[in-house]
């Protein structure tokens, strides 16, 4: 996954990043609505909820490399990519949850997680601060994740195929989850550290 570059370059909005961002962003409900489709008595679209989730990894790692290379990164980029980021964790937690593909339990952990940023952001808003900007190790665990909810979503059936899929998307589950974690905490840190600063400095 491609993050853009902390450095505003320019605050254009119409960007081919930025649209490409947006698009992701389209995709979210029309994801979400192609995996609870059998839930309310039509049919199953999993393939095509396969197929608009690969299109967002695309798109994902497009924006931030077309922004580099063409020197577009923007304030509203850097605020579109986590969001869709997140819009479509979220919205995959939802789905594979309300098909009992995934535990109560692990989207709970992952909710967890997302409820302890909200309260970080909020922290740093109060003392002057914008959000926290997505490290390395925050990257590598949404990564995980973008392979394993695929992969889960895929395991849904019978045969070797889907046995497969089950046994590598609980690893990258296993793995996301807790680089998920991980970069929270240390995001909890460096807010701790800047409020400390900040307080010192009073």
């Amino acid at each position: 996954m491609e993050v853009q570059e902390t450095r505003v370059q320019t605050d254009r909005v119409l960007t081919i990043p930025n649209i490409l961002s947006m698009a992701r962003l389209v995709g979210v409900p029309l994801f979400l609505w192609l995996i609870l489709r059998p839930e309310f008595g039509g049919p199953k679209s999993d393939g095509w909820a396969l197929l608009v989730l690969a299109l967002s990894g695309v798109s994902d790692y497009l924006d931030g490399k077309l922004a580099r290379r063409w020197n577009q990164i923007s304030s509203l980029g850097r605020l579109l990519d986590p969001a869709a980021d997140r819009l479509y964790i979220l919205s995959t937690l939802v789905g594979l949850t309300w098909r009992d593909i995934l535990p109560i339990w692990l989207t709970s952990v992952l909710l967890a997680r997302e409820l302890l940023l909200l309260v970080m952001v909020g922290i740093l808003r109060r003392h002057g601060y914008p959000p926290p900007q997505v490290n390395f190790l925050g990257k590598a665990a949404t990564f995980n994740l973008m392979y394993a909810f695929p992969l889960l979503l895929l395991s849904d059936g019978t045969g070797w195929i889907h046995e497969l899929a089950a046994i590598f998307g609980w690893a990258f589950a296993g793995w996301g989850t807790t680089l998920y974690w991980w970069a929270g905490i240390l995001y909890v840190v460096q807010v701790r550290r800047l409020v400390r600063a900040d307080s010192m400095a009073d």
